[in-house]
């Protein structure tokens, strides 16, 4: 039970991280676009020449009618993406774009390992969002690409000291029981850069507990890190 209550707060941790990088008014990149008021997904689908479906599916949104203001969305299918095809502009039949298998993440970003030690625990999606990486303490933590640090903290509980990086608009990083951080909200840092040293806050053994969140939900790292 604690830890379905700390993976909900954790997950409402990077969605509001998310949330807040989207915030604002600045341009965004190509296949994007920006929620103003007024708008619905409906609409936003007919100004892009897209489906509703289709946007669901790229936003990961279990409700379209709760979009907010200033809420980035994708409007354009990912590259090599088999709904790139299905754009209503070029298609007599939209029913088929929403029948389309959802798209897997990747590979849309490419990471090194963020420690060195032995992997104790694997992703399963259900009890384990993550990895764990057990070595010993004070084992350099790097981070797995390069991007921005969005949050630096120990505020929340069953994670310890914890990193979370954002390295573009779909991909963020978690970096969670460290002994020491190195970095701070706001810092940008290069891949393969140390930004902690591995340790044991609120946890019964020293470990990197990694995780990759694909548009807010949790993905297996496995998919994007070398073979060992």
């Amino acid at each position: 039970m604690h830890k379905r209550i700390r993976q909900f707060v954790f997950t409402s941790l990077v969605a509001a991280v998310v949330t807040l990088s989207a915030c604002g008014s600045g341009p965004v990149a190509p296949g994007y676009y920006r929620v103003e008021r007024g708008d619905t997904v409906t609409k936003i689908a007919r100004a892009n020449r897209t489906t509703v479906a289709n946007l669901k599916r790229w936003n990961s949104l279990s409700n379209p009618d709760a979009i907010e203001v200033g809420q980035v969305l994708r409007v354009a299918p990912p590259e090599g993406s088999a709904t790139a095809s299905s754009n209503v502009a070029s298609t007599s039949t939209p029913k088929s774009a929403d029948t389309a298998p959802a798209t897997k993440p990747g590979p849309g970003i490419t990471l090194v390992w963020p420690a060195q030690g032995d992997v104790i625990r694997n992703f399963n999606g259900s009890n384990s969002k993550g990895i764990d990486i057990a070595n010993s303490a004070g084992t350099p933590i790097v981070a797995a690409a390069t991007g921005s640090v969005v949050y630096a903290g120990n505020g929340l509980r069953g994670y310890g000291n914890m990193l979370i990086v954002k390295h573009n608009e779909d991909y963020l990083t978690a970096y969670a029981h460290n002994r020491t951080l190195f970095v701070k909200e706001g810092q940008t840092v290069q891949q393969g850069q140390k930004i902690a040293e591995m340790g044991d806050t609120d946890s019964d053994r020293t470990m990197l507990h990694f995780e990759v969140r694909y548009m807010g939900r949790s993905t297996d790292p496995a998919r994007y890190l070398p073979s060992r």
